[in-house]
């Protein structure tokens, strides 16, 4: 047994080390980026790497591609927020434009279309192997769940404050998925990241409007 299948059991479950610490990086990405810390990336890449292995092992194909996407992502996040931190500055967030929330909303629905029909006939998606019409909601449910995680993740690199609300969309879907589904430790994830995404929200909204406030004071 190589270190990427290595875990242990409990309740009868195996666990892959991989798949939990993944995770682990994955919630401490939302908390981070509570902070607006540079380091929100870093651990994004990181959780990424671990969680493509622990899918490739599990021969999840779609999910291993949504995390090479988190990747690649977490390397332009990284660029767009160190940039947006020379010399000192705090990273400034903002509510999107009203054209670049037509851009979100535009590739998440036309995204989900495109990717639902690749999952369907490659078979990426698990629900393809499901009878209709049940399997063709679960492959739309993984691709938008797949789009949307990605245009959060772009609007995040942009500090847009609207990223969290994607998030948002996506768990709506997300956590009733897998606790119907029987997942029920990932829907478990997926709740506690709801609510931190909630909290992130307001956390950046709250600073968007404070300074938006004393911007306004010193002119």
């Amino acid at each position: 047994m190589n270190w990427a299948e290595a875990g242990f059991e409990i309740f009868g479950t195996r666990v892959l080390w991989t798949d939990l610490v993944g995770n682990i990086a994955a919630l401490s990405t939302v908390l981070l980026a509570m902070r607006k810390s540079i380091w929100t990336w870093p651990v994004q890449f990181t959780g990424a790497v671990l969680l493509f292995i622990a899918s490739v092992n599990a021969h999840i194909t779609g999910n291993a591609l949504k995390q090479a996407l988190f990747a690649v992502l977490a390397i332009y996040g990284w660029w767009a927020w160190r940039r947006g931190t020379q010399d000192g500055k705090q990273l400034a967030v903002r509510p999107a434009q009203w054209w670049e929330r037509s851009v979100l909303i535009g590739v998440m629905l036309l995204g989900t279309v495109v990717v639902g029909l690749f999952f369907y006939f490659t078979g990426l998606s698990w629900g393809a192997h499901e009878p209709l019409p049940k399997g063709a909601f679960l492959v739309a449910a993984d691709a938008y769940i797949f789009v949307g995680s990605a245009v959060a993740t772009w609007a995040q690199g942009r500090a847009l404050v609207d990223f969290w609300m994607v998030w948002v969309a996506v768990d709506l879907v997300g956590v009733p998925l897998a606790f119907s589904s029987g997942l029920v430790v990932s829907g478990a994830v997926y709740g506690i990241f709801f609510v931190l995404v909630v909290i992130g929200f307001m956390k950046w909204l709250r600073e968007y409007r404070s300074s938006s406030v004393n911007v306004a004071v010193a002119q």
